[in-house]
């Protein structure tokens, strides 16, 4: 970060708030973009595009999405608590958090045309605002707008423009304002689907473990959901006898509940939905007197019912939609621990081996061969050509060469994994194969140089024709994910190159190797 100075205090200030618009380095940029070079790489993209656009990694977007759950969780127990208990009675506080939390809300729908979007096809973040604004004009706009819609403003204003009135003409047009209003407010209960977004919000922009984040929030979430459907069918009981002015047979009156306090009333409230949900009893000693409180026990029976089903579902679905290749990464950590323990090798040395195989495979089990044995030649190749050809093109020996042979090039390079300290190749020692970085950082050096490699970067290439010795040692600085071209790899898809075989083996192009 840059240093505060003095005299420019008013520029600091910007570039630390631009700052927390940019991509920040934990699990899930790094799992996105693979090291901490290419985090960096993408802080600079977003300042070279020069607007105001929050990145979907950024500092400001984990604490604005961690304040509007709790502030959406809050408006969904606090709106039908309003409409069934409070009767307009709310006071200035909950008035006052009404107003904040509509301005917030509409906050929240002009930042998304800001907000960028995690484009999981291209594993990368969509800055482009003409992208942004298309994509939620076609989503969420028009639900997150509806659900928006400012009824603490109403109450304000109304509040306002009869405060000069008497109090018996006020209370009569603010009844009248506040029935219209309740039935507003129903619309403020659309928020349930942005707590739902938020949460795969919270996933997304965790630093935590990512499979273990996602099952805690697929934990979480259902127990609020739970939580929320009970709440709500505890205020829909209250509220459907206050609608119809509390009829002589209805269960408020037969509990004496007209006079008591809100907390009293929520309590029958939710006892009798929770009695109705869970099939205990009925949660009184009568059975419903009209056809509306017979409706309302209906509902709660049967909303009690899809509730197991949710909770039945969802705890089948962690048990079994577990991933796969998760789970047989677990079967071959554990096979490797036996083995490990079997042989009694030392504690060090297990530790080198443990975060060899996370560095290599991130706890997911595959095999990059069988996987490309299962697409066709012709999809192979593609594959092959979006991960590795832009980093063959830019070795010299490669360039401008026939397309055909820089496909059988791509095919027989091979994926390694190199830890921190590491050595990747020994001065003196024979050269078998050239690297290609892919992510990582690696230290080159001999008695006359020294240089940094970073992703995107090659080495080892003179090997391939000269066939000498190593010139420098290499040294993994950080985690270094490479691929390798193997020396008689090379040499047996040249022999299908004659032309090529011939050009690269010219004393001049010998001369160009040994000067790389």
């Amino acid at each position: 970060m840059e240093s505060l100075a003095p005299e420019n205090h008013r520029h600091f200030g910007w570039s630390g708030w631009r700052n927390l618009l940019l991509p920040q380095l934990n699990l899930r940029s790094l799992y996105i973009y693979g090291s901490e070079v290419a985090v960096e790489k993408e802080c600079i993209r977003q300042k070279k595009e020069g607007i105001f656009v929050i990145h979907p990694f950024s500092l400001f977007r984990s604490y604005y999405i961690m304040c509007m759950v709790a502030i959406t969780f809050l408006n969904l127990i606090g709106i039908p608590m309003e409409i069934a208990f409070l009767d307009g009675n709310s006071g200035v506080g909950w008035e006052g958090f009404n107003v904040f939390s509509d301005t917030l809300f509409l906050i929240d729908v002009g930042l998304n045309f800001r907000m960028g979007i995690i484009d999981e096809d291209s594993e990368g973040a969509v800055l482009d605002l003409k992208s942004i604004r298309q994509h939620y004009l076609k989503s969420w706009f028009v639900p997150d707008m509806v659900a928006a819609f400012p009824v603490g403003y109403i109450l304000l204003i109304a509040d306002l423009q009869y405060h000069g009135d008497s109090p018996s003409s006020k209370a009569n047009k603010m009844m009248r304002i506040l029935m219209f209003v309740r039935i507003l407010s129903l619309v403020r209960l659309l928020r349930v689907s942005r707590l739902v977004r938020f949460f795969n919000e919270v996933e997304r922009v965790s630093n935590a473990n990512l499979e273990v984040v996602r099952i805690f929030m697929r934990i979480l979430s259902l127990f609020m959901m739970i939580f929320l459907l009970c709440h709500w069918n505890g205020c829909i009981q209250y509220f459907v006898p206050m609608l119809e002015e509390f009829p002589s047979d209805c269960w408020v009156r037969r509990e004496n509940l007209m006079n008591d306090t809100v907390g009293e009333k929520y309590s029958f409230g939710v006892f009798r939905a929770l009695s109705h949900m869970t099939a205990i009893s009925y949660g009184s000693s009568d059975t419903p007197t009209n056809d509306v409180e017979l409706w309302i026990v209906m509902t709660s029976i049967v909303s009690g019912a899809l509730m197991y089903t949710v909770m039945v579902a969802n705890t089948a679905a962690l048990m079994s939609d577990v991933d796969i290749t998760s789970r047989a990464y677990k079967n071959k950590m554990n096979h490797l621990e036996d083995y490990m323990t079997f042989m009694k090798l030392p504690k060090g040395l297990r530790m080198r081996i443990n975060n060899y195989f996370q560095a290599r495979y991130a706890g997911k089990w595959y095999d990059e061969k069988d996987v490309l044995k299962w697409v066709s030649s012709s999809l192979r190749e593609e594959i092959l050509m979006t991960i590795c050809l832009s980093h063959v093109r830019k070795v010299p020996m490669f360039q401008n060469r026939d397309i055909n042979f820089i496909n059988n090039i791509l095919m027989e390079l091979q994926y390694e994994v190199y830890q921190e300290g590491e050595i990747i190749i020994l001065k003196n020692t024979p050269g078998d194969r050239m690297f290609f970085i892919e992510h990582g950082q690696v230290l080159e050096k001999n008695e006359f140089f020294e240089r940094e490699l970073c992703d995107g970067d090659y080495f080892g290439e003179s090997c391939l024709i000269t066939k000498e010795r190593r010139l420098a040692t290499v040294q993994a600085q950080t985690t270094s994910q490479l691929f390798s071209l193997s020396v008689d790899c090379f040499h047996r898809v040249l022999q299908d190159y004659p032309e090529i075989k011939r050009d690269l083996e010219s004393p001049q192009q010998d001369k160009d190797l040994l000067l790389l």
